[in-house]
């Protein structure tokens, strides 16, 4: 996950944001190379989307089904499972590639990418985009969504069974620690479902609007509209393949543990070699 996200800030804002506003004519705004970006930038955008429910099913899991977690939750099934997602992402956003035209020649050499016009007509296209707006993100919307709702519903049964057999009222629950991680287990989730939800609703509104009405992918006016509305969702679209890695990554006790260790490891070792120099 934290690889896919990396991958997203370096295609999506360094490579494409950034390069446009400080190095218009660098050699990243040839056509062939900024459309191979835009593709590689969907495909790590698909890897972080669906790596998150990847990880989200493996919570539900560890923590809804003790027998079968066993055989699931291992180092195998995850080496399977990002093998799996990587490479279908990848055929699927292959396609990409031949959605751009130049925008300008200067020199006889293309420039910049613009949606082909056929792009907003042909049948084969528009099915494409509508495959793409339902994989992502609405079906993983709702399997994170299904997921942490499952997963909250099964620990807040078990907080019940448990506080039956404590026989402790709602006062003395302050004073469980299970109970209280299972408390920060529920905020945890529904904070990553709200949070995919919000971030990605502009540009899954702006994809729906872009196919229904006559509006059109990266336009060069940037005081339309709907680009407006293209740019912003794009910003929080990038925003929210950071946010879940972060809120599932530093919530976790081991994490920290070990970010630790990675920030003092160096100190500790500079340290010991001075002392055998001594």
């Amino acid at each position: 996950m934290a690889v896919a996200d990396l991958l997203v800030l370096i295609f999506g804002v360094v490579l494409y944001e950034i390069k446009d506003c400080y190095f218009p004519f660098s050699f990243l705004n040839y056509t062939p190379i900024c459309s191979i970006n835009i593709a590689l930038l969907f495909m790590s955008i698909d890897w972080s989307v669906w790596l998150t429910v990847a990880f989200t099913f493996d919570r539900f899991v560890a923590i809804c089904h003790q027998n079968f977690r066993k055989k699931y939750c291992t180092e195998r099934t995850a080496a399977i499972v990002i093998t799996v997602v990587c490479s279908l992402s990848i055929m699927e956003n292959a396609p990409i590639n031949f959605v751009f035209e130049p925008r300008q020649i200067i020199n006889d050499v293309p420039w910049s990418c613009h949606v082909k016009p056929s792009f907003y007509t042909l049948t084969i296209w528009i099915a494409f985009t509508w495959f793409e707006i339902i994989l992502t993100p609405f079906i993983p919307f709702l399997l994170i969504l299904l997921f942490n709702a499952q997963t909250i519903r099964h620990i807040v049964q078990a907080n019940r069974v448990r506080r039956g057999l404590r026989g402790n009222n709602n006062s003395e629950d302050h004073n469980d620690p299970e109970v209280e991680n299972r408390r920060k287990s529920i905020v945890l989730l529904l904070t990553i479902s709200a949070s995919f939800m919000i971030l990605w609703s502009v540009t899954f509104v702006f994809f729906i609007l872009a196919q229904l009405t006559e509006a059109q992918l990266t336009e060069s006016s940037y005081n339309a509209p709907f680009t407006i509305m293209e740019q912003t969702g794009y910003m929080l679209r990038n925003l929210s393949s950071c946010t879940n890695t972060f809120i599932y990554a530093v919530s976790q006790s081991k994490f920290r543990e070990q970010l630790r260790n990675l920030i003092t490891s160096p100190v500790s070792l500079i340290i010991n070699l001075f002392k055998s120099v001594k």
